[in-house]
């Protein structure tokens, strides 16, 4: 027995993952400062504001802004973590690989499973979504609507449970992955390139609808301003202030990605840190401005169930077509930037946990001219698609936020852990305060969210981590690395 508890909480050392030898399972360090942060801004500013107000406002009403403040600190404690972890551990793979060096194997493969479901079902719920804004798109522009069967998904929510409506299948989102999936295989930077262009645009478009919406501010629109409280009032399941914030929460998962392009950065113990920091900035104050015009523009009634809102809104206040169709188009353009990255993400977090030997090693073959992880991209771009395409996207938003706030919990143990275990380690980033205040601030502001999360979600969750267990007790345990090197 003790053999295997060793097993469960055997350590990676740091420079494991530090290795720039370019062979045949190493990536490519070509990511720059400005890369990095255009990933995370990237991975993030379009999921929350594009389709989560129609999810998050109904439950929270106009204090749904206090929703955002909370995930924003949440989302800022944990982004502290993060940047001290990888200022001396520069890998890929994020939280996974942070939990391996600091707490040990077995957490870093439950981390790893939940970052595998928060990028995978955030990639599908946000191509997903793509298919509201370039129906809308077509629609103003060349007078022609998708099929409705072409736009729908097999397995929708209905007022009994789920519902199958056969003959449905979300085409658009399945091109979207593809054009995707086309384009990582070329390999990291021109993905990179494409990705800081296209998140430029989306910042310039979303600068363009709050100046247009605060143009119809009306402040009858946030009253009543608490109508659920933070919790939800009695036989409101699911309403409030704190489920919303764990609806909108999944929205920060472009800072993690910034931490799977350690391996790829070419100066990773400064700029991934930078990097998630700068992002936080610029993603904190885009989702403030947008989420308060968008609703001093219109009452909450009016998100409930509303389609590409945001040009929505933009026709309704100005009664012309063209604002909402410039909008349409940048969020066209801001959906490919996210769906882009978390699909990078996804498979540069499967490539270390490949490489460890914790699942097969087709994850870390890489091309030899690209260094980009051709099969891994295949088989991940596959998943994501098939799930855009047939499930619908209210069975994904509390799933990744569930994820994601699980693993940035263990990131922030982490942090304590290194503090205490390895104080002689040379940090380019440390948190003030000593090594317990913002971590532990950081896992009771998680876990305060993860409180307003569903049943159902509870439930999806703890099947996901069953299967992820019985993985690793089938072949993760025997075939690490460190299990082969005696460890």
């Amino acid at each position: 027995m003790k053999p295997f508890l060793t097993a469960l909480i055997r350590k990676k050392a740091i420079n494991d993952d530090t290795r720039i030898d370019h062979g045949s399972g190493e990536l490519k360090r070509s990511l720059g400062l400005f890369s990095l942060v255009m990933l995370g801004v990237g991975a993030t500013i379009g999921t929350g504001i594009f389709f989560a107000m129609a999810e998050a406002v109904p439950k929270a009403g106009p204090a749904v802004l206090w929703s955002f403040v909370i995930a924003s600190i949440a989302a800022g404690l944990t982004a502290l973590c993060y940047a001290e972890l990888s200022s001396f551990i520069p890998a890929s793979g994020s939280a996974y690989s942070y939990t391996y060096v600091s707490v040990g194997e077995f957490p870093a493969y439950i981390v790893g499973a939940c970052l595998l479901l928060e990028y995978a079902l955030a990639a599908s719920a946000t191509a997903i979504g793509w298919s509201e804004y370039l129906n809308n798109f077509l629609q103003h522009t060349i007078g022609w609507s998708i099929p409705l069967h072409w736009r729908s998904p097999l397995m929708v929510s209905g007022a009994n449970g789920l519902e199958m409506h056969w003959g449905n299948f979300n085409l658009p989102p399945i091109i979207l992955v593809s054009m995707c999936c086309l384009l990582l295989l070329r390999g990291a930077k021109e993905s990179a390139m494409v990705n800081g262009i296209m998140v430029l645009i989306k910042i310039a478009i979303l600068v363009f609808f709050s100046v247009i919406a605060f143009s119809a501010f009306n402040s009858h629109n946030f009253v009543p301003f608490n109508p659920h409280g933070m919790l939800g009032h009695t036989g409101e399941t699911g309403m409030g202030i704190v489920p919303a914030a764990g609806t909108i929460f999944f929205s920060f998962i472009g800072l993690d990605t910034v931490a799977t392009a350690g391996a790829e950065s070419n100066n990773p113990k400064r700029n991934v840190p930078l990097g998630i920091m700068l992002a936080l900035l610029i993603v904190v104050a885009a989702y403030i401005l947008v989420a308060t015009a968008a609703m001093g523009a219109q009452p909450v009634a009016a998100f409930i169930g509303q389609e590409a809102g945001l040009s929505a809104i933009l026709e309704n206040v100005t009664g012309q077509k063209w604002p909402a169709i410039l909008l349409s188009a940048g969020a066209i353009i801001s959906v490919f930037s996210v769906t882009l990255v978390l699909i990078y993400g996804q498979t540069r977090i499967l490539f270390v946990i490949g490489r460890d030997g914790l699942i097969p090693k087709v994850f870390q073959t890489v091309h030899p001219k690209t260094l980009s992880p051709v099969a891994n991209t295949l088989i991940v771009s596959v998943m994501v698609g098939l799930i855009a395409g047939f499930v619908d996207s209210s069975y994904l938003w509390d799933m990744v936020s569930m994820g994601t706030l699980v693993a940035f919990s263990l990131v922030s143990i982490g942090v304590t852990v290194m503090r205490l275990k390895s104080p002689e380690l040379v940090r380019g980033f440390t948190l003030p305060f000593g090594p317990w205040v913002i971590p532990s601030l950081s896992v009771l502001a998680c876990a305060w969210i993860v409180v307003g999360l569903s049943s159902i979600t509870y439930t999806i969750f703890a099947v996901w981590i069953g299967f992820a267990v019985l993985g690793y007790a089938i072949y993760g345990i025997q075939n690490s690395k460190l299990a082969l090197k005696g460890t």
